[in-house]
């Protein structure tokens, strides 16, 4: 099969095109569902190259010496002087690196990876050495992003990015059905290879064309005008956009820039950088007129929403509570609600932690005190006693012939390096959930208890411990000791019943309690703390105001050391009533927050795949 049979996807050949004829298009980022063609459609682009030029792989457990490059081990003990062997990246200088489900490699290697590309030069050092050695190239990625997100700042590196959906037309379909069964019976089409062959060429002519082209004035501002419209932030975005708007008009063979250019390489380059998309400013406006509609209509609200809403002054603003607060005791009859319907939960991410521990588990990286566990790098000074051999013998081999090595390796204590690995550890994941009578409102409990279970699915599948903290009336109790019995989590959470008023500090204050006492026991677990509420808290346990004692409880919680937390907000966001208290209670917490409808991975793939308009 050839580049020009692949069917459909015309932006992200383009941008596969454009990055051939200038190295300054920054790279692109196929962004999609598996199984859509990502991979085929790069590994057909190859044959779109030079011979001479590299094409080169990156595998997912590539280490930083294979990367940047190091000793050659055989070379230097033959010659007794170092031979340095080239890394992936100084091998791909003027050619391509291929990376495929990039949200899946280590973050500091993706970061190795940009740091050389802006520089546009690999620097190596390594026991005692030190080389420089230029490395420009193409970087094209691929990710699924059911499988875990890459940060804003990785996204904004990628010159360009294609949000990449598979086929729906039925005739589109059965026409990747048919070339699929010349490929595999290995027809290959004249016509197609006649085509890959003008396209060579052309790439060819373009690059040749790249310095003579003419960038007038107002095409500039155009550039500069779009990425204001588009709410981008920082100047990468103008930068990559007039670079692929120069490729554009060379590969048309015009001669000078146009604005007809700009806007048609305008959705690679802005796609992932645009900030607000229209949906995000119509729920802005929204929110405008419900607050106003809230401050018009106070007087009119009836007998049962103040029942709900309490006579309670909201929090102020986004950086300090209001100072009082006055809610009313809210008591409708206890009721237990079933477990509404599951989903899967989008991935949680938390930072890489840099304390040695001796534990298990698939959620978060950490390094490890044993021999189990990767093996990431080496060091002088050793962790344990666990010798690597490789950086060990490249430490030692330059100094052979002055040793008077004659068949085995000389080694003395100053060569001897030691492994650094890290292996994925689990999480006690405490929830903390309101169990008051402002739950039962709109049944919201059915649809917690959904994602609750939903959240203790995945604690199954990271091999976390849980417990579960539920606070009600005029306390909070721990309905569920630290387990690893998912099961018995579920059997309690059934049970879970809604009435009574809502003592959220106390609940907060139970969940402090129970971190510290395990942190006492067992000093190597790492928490994640996951609120569930909609922040309406009308109960104390002292003679401070509800905001008050609210206020410091949550100062004891920030100051925890090897916690998350994470606040999912129950609240419903489509009527007037709405407060948005626990998105203010997770601004003070520092706590990443999120509603049931917002933590479903569903959601975030349907936003990621839509196409923003321009």
């Amino acid at each position: 099969m050839e580049f020009s049979e692949f069917v459909g996807h015309e932006e992200a050949k383009l941008s596969l095109i454009l990055n051939a004829v200038d190295l300054r298009c920054g790279g692109v980022l196929f962004f999609g569902e598996k199984g859509s063609g990502k991979s085929t459609l790069v590994r057909l682009f190859k044959n779109l190259l030079p011979e001479e030029i590299p094409f080169i792989e990156l595998p997912l457990n590539v280490t930083e010496d294979t990367l940047l490059g190091g000793i050659d081990i055989e070379a230097t003990l033959k010659q007794g002087r170092r031979i340095i062997q080239k890394g992936i990246l100084g091998r791909a200088h003027r050619g391509v690196v291929y990376i495929e489900d990039i949200n899946l490699l280590s973050p500091e290697i993706i970061s190795l990876i940009f740091e050389v590309k802006r520089r546009g030069e690999n620097i190596i050092e390594r026991e005692g050495f030190s080389l420089k050695e230029p490395s420009e190239f193409i970087l094209i990625a691929t990710m699924n992003p059911e499988e875990g997100a890459l940060s804003p700042h990785i996204l904004d590196n990628f010159g360009m990015c294609v949000l990449w959906e598979g086929l729906k037309e039925p005739s589109m379909k059965i026409e990747v059905l048919k070339r699929h069964l010349s490929g595999v019976s290995n027809l290959r089409n004249e016509e197609a290879i006649s085509l890959d062959n003008n396209l060579k060429r052309q790439i060819n002519s373009s690059r040749k064309r790249l310095k003579d082209m003419i960038i007038p004035s107002d095409t500039k501002e155009y550039i500069v005008q779009k990425c204001n419209e588009n709410n981008i932030e920082g100047h990468r975005g103008e930068i990559f956009l007039l670079y692929g708007a120069i490729a554009y008009g060379a590969f048309c063979g015009d001669e000078v820039v146009s604005r007809e250019h700009v806007d048609k390489v305008l959705p690679l380059v802005l796609t992932h950088r645009k900030r607000i998309s229209k949906e995000l400013e119509e729920k802005e406006e929204e929110w405008k007129e419900n607050k106003r509609d809230r401050k018009e209509e106070g007087s009119k609200i009836d007998k049962e929403s103040k029942k709900e809403m309490g006579e309670s002054e909201s929090f102020n603003g986004g950086d300090n509570f209001s100072k009082e607060s006055n809610l009313k005791a809210f008591k409708p009859a206890e009721e237990i609600f079933n477990i509404g319907d599951t989903f899967k939960i989008k991935r949680l991410i938390f930072r890489k932690d840099r304390l040695p521990r001796n534990i298990s588990g698939r959620r978060t990286r950490t390094r490890t005190k044993g021999k189990s566990g990767r093996y990431i790098k080496s060091l002088i000074h050793p962790e344990n006693k666990d010798i690597a051999i490789d950086a060990t013998i490249r430490a030692s081999a330059p100094f052979q012939n002055l040793r008077g090595r004659k068949e085995m390796i000389l080694i003395e204590d100053e060569d001897l390096r030691f492994k650094q690995r890290e292996m994925r550890m689990g999480h006690l994941v405490i929830f903390c959930v309101d169990g008051s009578g402002s739950m039962g409102v709109q049944r919201r409990m059915v649809e917690t208890k959904g994602a609750i279970q939903s959240l203790l699915m995945d604690c199954y599948q990271k091999r976390d411990r849980v417990s579960m903290i539920v606070f009600r009336k005029d306390r909070a109790e721990v309905l569920l000791p630290p387990t690893s019995s998912v099961e018995l989590a579920s059997r309690r959470l059934r049970e879970i019943p809604a009435g009574g008023k809502t003592p959220l500090s106390a609940g907060l204050l139970e969940s402090y309690k129970l971190i510290k006492n395990v942190s006492i026991k067992s000093p190597e677990t790492r928490f994640l703390l996951i609120l569930i509420t909609d922040g309406r808290a009308n109960h104390t346990m002292t003679q401070m105001s509800v905001i008050e004692e609210l206020e410091k409880v949550l100062e004891l919680l920030v100051k925890l050391p090897s916690t998350d937390i994470i606040v999912i907000d129950t609240e419903k966001k489509n009527n007037f009533l709405s407060t948005d208290f626990a998105q203010k209670i997770a601004f003070k917490l520092g706590a990443d927050y999120y509603t049931i409808e917002n933590i479903k991975s569903e959601i975030l793939i349907e936003i990621l795949q839509k196409k923003i308009p321009f």
